[in-house]
């Protein structure tokens, strides 16, 4: 109980924060100061992340990226937020993004952020930024899909995005509600491109999979990861263990020791902050000398520990949420589903930084695949009954 009462008086604080900034923001909109286009001051937009929170360096950052630094212009600093300047902005996009058209840019939104301690957070905190009048809010993850349901339907004129679930009826068929929008993530594609890479990289010995929650969301990673593994390393045997959560980097830590110990060459993850003591240990496990590499997810990893990511299988959360928040902004928010794969550059490999074996050579059949997918001559793998039957 104590617990709870705490996260309610921070987002209390929190909302009465943003109420001051909004008031600031209006007036420095009547003086030109902010730079958001006439009218469009003080147009708020509210976030729930899930229980990984801020600081995973993964899949709610990439969520607040999108929502604080691309759409806001701004940073989180020491409880509070200040002003990013262009560079900054620009310096979080990636090569291709930089030359999207339109340009990611700033669009003058106040954000709203409430981080979620347990899953039993979500609801009220959705209905906390419905309260306080947010514009659009997002729901960051799966986990929020139930929560997401019942606060659209309890309030009708709010709008919603809902991150990684379509909205789910009592048997688990999608359905649609009129005010919200979901996006979801073709993560099999580029867990593919993930697969492959460390097929080619591992040079005979062991590839290895971690996740967090063993649920199907996390099965495609795996599914996709290992359909890549076998178009560029078919006799590669590729190990799996899940840490049964997302937020804890010890659990992450140990269940990459093991598997360093087994053999691994190659380990990637898709397990939240539990993805941190992987990438932890890696990072050891080489420091020790030992010839080994992780593979990020969600986010571009490299600077957790740029001497052993070997590149990450980034999902543009950040994009989704960017691009929903544009729509608003334009007054031309549309409710319904989308889902988001190679083609609809949704997902991808961030650059390989580290030198590897052969590199122009594996750059070269990476984009081969990554160009198979897109035109259709390979369908990945999205389950096991799907990969027992793949053939690249």
């Amino acid at each position: 109980m104590t617990q709870r009462l705490g996260v309610v008086v921070l987002a209390l604080v929190a909302l009465a924060a943003a109420a001051c900034t909004k008031k600031k923001e209006a007036k420095q909109e009547e003086k030109g100061g902010i730079g958001a286009p006439a009218g469009k001051a003080g147009l708020t937009i509210g976030l729930v992340t899930d229980v990984g929170g801020r600081g995973d360096h993964s899949f709610n950052d990439s969520a607040l990226r999108g929502l604080e630094l691309w759409a806001a212009g701004q940073k989180y600093e020491g409880g509070r937020y200040v002003p990013a300047s262009e560079d900054e902005v620009r310096a979080s996009l990636s090569e291709d993004l930089r030359a999207r058209t339109p340009a990611i840019a700033p669009l003058g939104v106040t954000p709203l952020v409430l981080q979620s301690r347990a899953q039993e957070d979500y609801e009220p905190n959705l209905q906390l930024l419905v309260d306080q009048g947010a514009s659009l809010i997002v729901g960051v993850g799966f986990m929020l899909e139930n929560a997401i349901e019942t606060a659209a339907k309890r309030n009708p004129d709010s709008k919603f995005l809902l991150i990684d679930s379509p909205v789910l009826d009592a048997q688990g068929r999608p359905y649609a509600l009129p005010n919200v929008r979901t996006v979801v993530f073709k993560e099999e594609e580029g867990s593919f491109l993930a697969g492959a890479l460390a097929g080619m990289v591992a040079k005979g010995g062991d590839i290895a999979f971690v996740g967090g929650m063993e649920i199907p969301l996390i099965k495609k990673f795996e599914t996709g990861f290992r359909a890549g593994v076998r178009a560029t390393r078919p006799d590669t045997r590729v190990l799996s263990a899940y840490t049964g959560s997302f937020n804890n980097v010890a659990a992450g830590k140990q269940v990459a020791q093991d598997l360093i110990a087994k053999g691994a060459k190659v380990i990637f993850h898709a397990a939240g902050t539990d993805g941190l003591g992987v990438i932890q240990a890696v990072k050891e496990a080489r420091a020790a000398g030992r010839s080994v590499y992780a593979i990020g997810v969600d986010s571009d990893q490299a600077h957790v520990a740029p001497e052993a990511v070997l590149t990450s299988m980034v999902k543009r959360v950040d994009l989704a949420i960017y691009e929903t928040a544009r729509a608003l902004w334009a007054g031309q928010f549309t409710a319904g589903d989308a889902a988001w794969g190679l083609r609809e550059g949704g997902v991808t490999l961030a650059p390989i930084r580290l030198d590897i074996p052969d590199r122009e050579e594996v750059l070269a059949r990476i984009e081969q695949l990554r160009r198979d997918v897109i035109e259709g001559r390979i369908r990945v793998p999205a389950t096991d009954t799907e990969l027992a039957s793949f053939q690249p």
